[in-house]
């Protein structure tokens, strides 16, 4: 099993870590990954392993079988050999980009608050669909309500209920297209703001910033009809110099 480093240290930038193991397809098993493998509508962590003077530039990670996870690399190199230490080296603005969109897209959900059918989540731009059978009509509503919500300086934690304690809850499951990560016998909660005024509480395996004025400006771009009773709402982030 592949230690979530990503998870417990979601600012760090650099980690030590061993080589493990290769797969068939060239990639890389560490004991613990600093990388997030993709999942969730986020994209898997980018970056480069150094190991004895050499380096090796990484395209994404992603799950495997028993809980590890493969790093895998953005040209056909060398690997580093199994039981090398290496150094990894996160692209840390892609990451913290994922980060904040990942955050801005939960405070969405909220926004409306509507099953959500799908999402994406990208450096610059999200979106999430949601099951809803009526059409939006006012779009500076909603972007007044995402923005107060950003602007509230709500902390982002994590915590942790077992499997059975969300079957009995599964008001805090938003997702449809997306099943929790569930199976190891507990689940991991992200809760923005405080247990006395939570803003919003699901079940998330992904990285997210500490606070959300971290998130900045996002202003919403498009609201699309996908179907009869799918409405698909994107968002940007607005950058400023």
């Amino acid at each position: 099993m592949t230690e979530p480093l990503f998870r417990s240290e979601p600012y760090a930038k650099t980690a030590s870590a061993r080589v493990v193991g290769h797969t068939d397809e060239g990639g890389i098993i560490l004991d613990r990954s600093l990388f997030y493998p993709r999942g969730g509508g986020q994209p898997g962590d980018s970056g480069r392993l150094a190991w004895d003077g050499r380096t090796l530039d990484i395209a994404t990670a992603v799950k495997m079988d028993l809980d590890d996870i493969a790093i895998i690399p953005a040209t056909p190199d060398p690997l580093p050999p199994i039981g090398a230490d290496v150094e990894q080296r996160l692209d840390w603005d892609r990451r913290y980009a994922h980060m904040r969109m990942h955050t801005a897209l939960h405070l969405l959900s909220v926004v409306l608050p509507f099953p959500v059918t799908g999402g994406s989540i990208g450096a610059d731009k999200g979106r999430l669909d949601f099951n809803m059978p009526d059409p939006i009509d006012d779009k500076n509503t909603i972007q007044a309500k995402l923005s107060q919500l950003i602007a509230g300086y709500f902390d982002v934690t994590e915590s942790w209920i077992t499997d059975a304690e969300l079957a009995a809850q599964p008001e805090l499951v938003k997702t449809m297209s997306v099943a929790p990560p569930m199976g190891s016998g507990r689940v991991r909660l992200i809760r923005i703001g405080s247990e006395s005024r939570t803003v919003d509480l699901q079940p998330c395996g992904g990285t997210h910033i500490a606070n959300t004025r971290e998130i900045g400006a996002i202003k919403i771009t498009k609201i699309e009809s996908k179907g009869r009773m799918n409405r698909r709402v994107s968002i940007t982030r607005v950058k400023t110099h």
